[in-house]
């Protein structure tokens, strides 16, 4: 049974108090225990960071750069075991697990950059012998609560920013699968980052709570769902805190009658069944434009009844199990809910084989296949409604423009897709569409690290994105100076208001 713990000023710090069982989805069965933070472990590993946190700031972009090469070199070598432990605790088969990896070393390499990415400008001669020139500061102590769905991924979309612009962190993973932030520490320390710089808190919503109220912790970052990101965005900022807090989705995919309906079947089933659909970048709702839905459900049941379900360390297995039985079980909800509100269910993922047991609902484990609804009402719950799991959704519209209406008219905005082969359609559909992130013939469109990753309305708290440019300039605060050197010779008192000469 492994036993999880916090990391805190460079080593393995042991809790203790409360403590929360780490299941092995796959199995139903309890594989562990991981620690959950008091107050006082939150204020230690905080204190741990401030203290840290003058001479990481004081070192150099050269440093500070060479440390980020060789922690992505030291990750790219351990990138298999990192996998090995994400599917244990989550569920995801190794090669989506390698993936989720492989994304989040593409902000680490941008992060990387960082001796450029910090440059300011300068303007020479802005008045007689006055020069100007801008810098960017990083902020302190900055910490990240981050979701069960990409326990290495999302936690790299904060990290090697913050870290690199001069901050130290404190991050929180969720408890479901706490295993993967302890590799990732260590591999921070042996990469010569210095003691206290990062630092793991496990726990619940007293470590949650903890953090935003902390005086120490300047910023937040948060990836969750909508209500959690609304709490963490109101709480943090009435504490005084700069907060981003990416919220739920509700992902559309429409499909006009020109598209090629093979590649959209593929992508259908890629987009929606990938890591067992726990990700707020699938695509939950196809818009099927008339005349094509029923030869595009067809094409997706044929694909979906050939999908291979199993666990995540069996090369063979496509898709895995979900992360929790209580999760599970609230998925499967929507199956009964879908069919009572007039869709017709024509994949049931209860009844899907499982290799090495019989179907979903038959095997030990927290397992179910992949469900397509059709004939979905517009605006019924399982239409609006974030599952958060292998449930895809097929809604009939009968033209582009009502297809645009009902993803508009959703209470999320996080990323939504377009395939078609009409120029003109995507060009209009990117224009109109009120959607943080557009893919035009490409299903998941997450964008790549050197671009800000975040979404609309519902989607995000906050005004700032995750990675990319936004990312930097979350991470620190600019300043401008402006700086007079005069000539020996010059001099005089002048009483009156300073004015440009």
């Amino acid at each position: 049974m492994k036993n999880v713990t916090h990391w805190i000023n460079g080593a393995p710090a042991e809790g203790a108090g409360r403590t929360s069982e780490i299941f092995n989805p796959a199995t139903g069965e309890v594989s562990g225990q991981v620690h959950l933070a008091s107050v006082a472990e939150v204020d230690a590993a905080v204190a741990a960071a401030a203290a840290a946190y003058p001479a990481w700031r004081d070192s150099s972009l050269v440093k500070r750069s060479q440390v980020l090469f060789r922690f992505r070199e030291l990750m790219y070598a351990n990138r298999d075991e990192l996998a090995r432990l994400i599917s244990e605790e989550h569920g995801k088969v190794h090669s989506d697990a390698l993936g989720e990896v492989a994304r989040g070393l593409e902000v680490v390499e941008f992060a990387c950059g960082i001796p450029h990415l910090l440059k300011g400008g300068f303007s020479e001669g802005v008045s007689t012998r006055v020069d100007s020139y801008s810098i960017r500061q990083p902020l302190g102590v900055v910490a990240g609560i981050t979701p069960f769905n990409f326990p290495a991924m999302v936690p790299m979309w904060m990290f090697p920013i913050a870290i690199a612009s001069g901050n130290t962190f404190v991050l929180k993973p969720s408890e479901r699968d706490p295993s993967a932030s302890l590799l990732i520490a260590a591999l921070w320390k042996e990469a010569g980052l210095p003691d206290g710089v990062f630092n793991v808190v496990q726990g619940d919503k007293v470590a949650v709570d903890r953090l935003l109220e902390h005086p120490e912790v300047r910023a937040i970052s948060f990836v969750g769902s909508t209500p959690i990101a609304k709490y963490v965005y109101e709480t943090g900022t009435s504490h005084g805190k700069r907060v981003q807090a990416l919220g739920g989705a509700k992902n559309h995919m429409l499909v006009l009658p020109d598209a090629d309906l093979d590649l959209v079947a593929d992508a259908a089933v890629s987009a929606g069944f990938g890591s067992a659909g726990e990700r707020c970048m699938a695509i939950s709702v196809v818009l099927a434009v008339d005349p094509i839905g029923d030869e595009l459900v067809d094409k997706i049941v044929s694909r979906v009844s050939a999908l291979t379900i199993g666990p995540g360390d069996n090369p063979a297995s496509e898709m895995g199990p979900l992360v929790t039985e209580v999760h599970r079980d609230k998925v499967a909800s929507y199956l009964d809910l879908g069919v009572s509100e007039g869709a017709k269910l024509v994949v049931d993922g209860r009844e899907t084989p499982v290799l090495g047991g019989s179907t979903a609902a038959g095997t030990p484990g927290f397992w179910l296949g992949p469900t397509v609804l059709d004939h979905v009402p517009a605006g019924s719950r399982v239409h609006r409604e974030e599952i958060f799991g292998p449930v895809l959704s097929i809604v009939r519209v009968s033209s582009y423009e009502e297809g645009v209406k009902l993803i508009n008219d959703g209470e999320f905005g996080n990323g939504t897709a377009l395939f078609t082969n009409d120029g003109g359609a995507a060009r209009r559909f990117q224009n109109e569409v009120e959607v943080g992130m557009i893919g035009i013939n490409v299903p998941i469109p997450v964008p790549m690290a050197f671009y800000s990753f975040g979404g609309w309305k519902a989607s995000l708290f906050g005004d700032t994105h995750v990675h990319g440019t936004e990312g930097v300039h979350f991470y620190t605060r600019g300043k401008v100076v402006t700086s007079r050197w005069l000539d020996p010779s010059h001099g005089g008192v002048n009483l009156g208001f300073p004015t440009n000469k």
